[in-house]
């Protein structure tokens, strides 16, 4: 017996989001942090976002391969420091995103972490994902995020150096 069709297309190509997801502030030493905007979004800007493959997947590899996909960077590169925040934020799912997820899911939870990287690191765009990036001072970049979770990541950053 086969599965009725998906709106997104076969279930094994493209199972739904689970609502589990991290947030990665990319920053140098001087505070400088990596805002790229979405190629589906007009002028978001954001941090390297996005959610677990799966429900038992570490939070930290989440993080590393997020980081790896969206900007080419590898988080155990000489020089880069990946760590856990702590913090977690639950937020609605934008209603225009909702049909990624699993009928009835309308939160997600998000971890968050830090990426301290040297100076001058290249950035390799995914651009199914984004398409332009900047570096900006934190409190710059905390005002150019569209996200008010982003944003907040932002501002916390001196706390977490």
């Amino acid at each position: 017996m086969t599965s009725p069709p998906s709106p997104h297309g076969s279930p094994e190509l493209r199972p739904f989001k689970l609502p589990e997801s991290v947030l990665v502030v990319i920053h140098t030493p001087a505070l400088d942090v990596l805002l790229m905007r979405r190629a589906d979004g007009g002028e978001h800007w954001q941090c390297v976002t996005g959610s677990k493959d799966s429900l038992d997947e570490p939070w930290h590899a989440t993080a590393a391969r997020e980081v790896q996909e969206e900007t080419g960077m590898d988080v155990n590169a000489p020089g880069c420091v990946l760590s856990d925040w702590y913090l977690e934020n639950v937020y609605d799912i934008w209603p225009q995103w909702r049909h990624r997820y699993a009928p009835g899911v309308v939160f997600n939870r998000e971890r968050v972490f830090g990426l301290c990287v040297p100076q001058g690191t290249p950035v390799a765009l995914s651009p199914r994902e984004h398409v332009a990036f900047e570096w900006l001072p934190w409190r710059e970049a905390a005002d150019r995020c569209f996200s008010s979770s982003n944003a907040e990541a932002c501002l916390l950053l001196p706390r977490f150096v």
